[in-house]
């Protein structure tokens, strides 16, 4: 349902969204709620004669056993000779991360879940995997074709498989198991078209709690439709982020719902946390995993606790752009640095988000053995490595984690087994386009230069030859013969045409300069 909310209208706003909480609310059955636990998750996606939820098949997913991972050797894993058990979580581990909202400190520019003194541990990060392990997908981590061209065995943990293309799905539906009931009941509200709303969005729906969306009227449409697709309730309001984030924290305190915004408390983090222990489970004899970095790096923190934990020895590396370096910069002050420039341009996603708390802070410089930054044609060309040699259409954020070892910002990985997590692929289709012509250029792969012929028949043909004889794809030629600087009667003509490779473009340049002496080679 999507609604066109003006300042004056707010009244009726807020009627209709509470008559959609109500609504909602008759569709539980609170008789079959246990009195003090919040609904199993597993209840609600892995039972028999439900509709099958989340891409799941059929069968239960065999259970994530992160505390016997360092109990037995890779070889007697690999081999299959392991007993394996059904862990059980301690009532009082999960009681304090289910409590850990209501004792989190308030602070006057953030209104949802502020952060918490309190590092997290392992056991967060295990009962983490433990109860959202039939909620999301455990995604493959598989030995990439790009391995043999960066010299170094490559892992793609391709967590933009999950079901809203995102990795927020873990530290999302973490997040709202953990919410009390009395809140689930209530509903939670967000403000942003971020890959974090879209998670919330899904899984509260999933979980049959009123979740409402408030977006800018500067939104995507194709991000509307999604996130009203995934069960949210979708309010246009605004023309900018800060317009929605307001009208949101006032619908929040008028009608009790959780106003909810991407933050490192402990329980976010340990749902983030858990891709560190299935790359870890996939993948033996790690010597290396990259996990994309910037303001934004709750997986980075949350991730490195659970691998440093498992083995010391694994180095753990963070990727952000060098057009926005929060967490260097963060890292350099000793605190999360709020006046840094931002960019407002979808493209860059959560990469170019301010650094958003202490406790991701304190992970990182703790745990983490390096940041590095990377240009952004760098991580324009990622996109193409990975659409091209791993059919995986990925965004910003999900290739920068590659662009590091394109831009050869890592020499000492070279010879080594190396993780890298794809966290996302929600790149919009215009801006698709955009990044494949652009890294096509970047890549030398497309070129175009400009020359001079005589205005006579047969002279760009002669042209067209030589380009045959070279092996050039002709994408591009046009003609001017009106605005043209040199002599009478001859015609400017423009080319544009499609290489294998660098050294492919330069043997095009040299056999067209040899031809035509004057031939104009655009720079890129």
């Amino acid at each position: 349902m999507l609604l066109n909310c003006r300042p004056y209208s707010r009244s009726r706003s807020c009627s209709t969204a509470k008559h959609y909480a109500e609504q909602l609310f008759l569709k539980k059955d609170d008789n079959k709620i246990k009195k003090q636990d919040a609904p199993a998750l597993c209840d609600l996606h892995c039972c028999k004669d439900e509709p099958i939820r989340n891409g799941l098949i059929g069968q239960k997913p065999p259970s994530i056993n992160p505390e016997r991972l360092k109990d037995f050797g890779e070889e007697d894993y690999l081999n299959g000779d392991v007993k394996t058990w059904e862990m059980k979580i301690v009532s009082r581990n999960e009681e304090l991360l289910r409590d850990a909202l209501s004792r989190i400190p308030q602070s006057s520019n953030r209104t949802n879940l502020s952060s918490s003194n309190k590092l997290i541990r392992f056991e967060d990060i295990s009962a983490a995997a433990f109860k959202i392990q039939c909620g999301v997908q455990k995604t493959p981590c598989m030995y990439s074709r790009l391995s043999k061209q960066y010299g170094m065995d490559i892992y793609l943990k391709k967590e933009f498989l999950q079901y809203t293309g995102s990795v927020k799905e873990r530290g999302v539906l973490y997040l709202l198991t953990s919410l009390p009931q009395d809140q689930q009941r209530k509903g939670v509200i967000v403000a942003s078209d971020s890959n974090f709303s879209m998670a919330v969005a899904y899984h509260a729906s999933e979980l049959r709690i009123p979740v409402f969306v408030i977006m800018s009227t500067s939104t995507s449409p194709a991000r509307v439709k999604m996130c009203r697709e995934y069960g949210a309730m979708v309010i246009s309001y605004g023309t900018t982020a800060k317009d929605s984030q307001t009208h949101a924290r006032r619908l929040a305190q008028e009608n009790a719902y959780l106003y909810l915004e991407e933050e490192d408390s402990a329980v976010y983090l340990s749902g983030l946390g858990t891709v560190g222990l299935e790359v870890y489970e996939q993948v033996p004899k790690l010597d290396a995993v990259i996990f994309p970095a910037g303001g934004h790096c709750g997986l980075l923190a949350g991730s490195a606790a659970a691998l440093k934990h498992l083995n010391p020895r694994i180095s753990v590396i963070g990727v952000e752009s060098e057009n926005f370096p929060v967490l260097q910069q963060s890292l350099k002050a000793g605190h999360p640095i709020e006046d840094q420039a931002c960019s407002n341009h979808h493209f860059y996603g959560d990469v170019s988000g301010l650094c958003f708390g202490s406790n991701s802070l304190q992970l990182t410089g703790k745990l983490v053995d390096k940041v590095v930054a990377v240009r952004e044609e760098d991580i324009l060309i990622s996109i193409l490595r990975l659409l091209e040699y791993e059919r995986a259409t990925v965004d910003a954020e999900g290739a920068i984690g590659l662009a590091a070892l394109v831009a050869g910002k890592l020499p000492e990985l070279k010879g080594k087994r190396v993780a890298i997590v794809i966290c996302s692929g929600n790149l919009e289709l215009h801006l698709l386009q955009q990044c494949i012509a652009r890294a096509l250029t970047l890549d030398n792969r497309v070129c175009r230069f400009s020359l001079v012929l005589s205005d006579s028949p047969g002279d760009i043909s002669k042209l067209l030859e030589i380009l045959a004889r070279e092996e050039a794809r002709v994408l591009d030629i046009k003609q001017e013969h009106t605005f043209v600087t040199s002599e009478l009667f001859t015609v400017e003509v423009t080319c544009t045409v499609e290489t294998r490779d660098k050294i492919h473009t330069a043997q095009l340049r040299n056999a067209l300069l040899e031809r035509y002496p004057t031939a104009a080679w655009m720079e890129r």
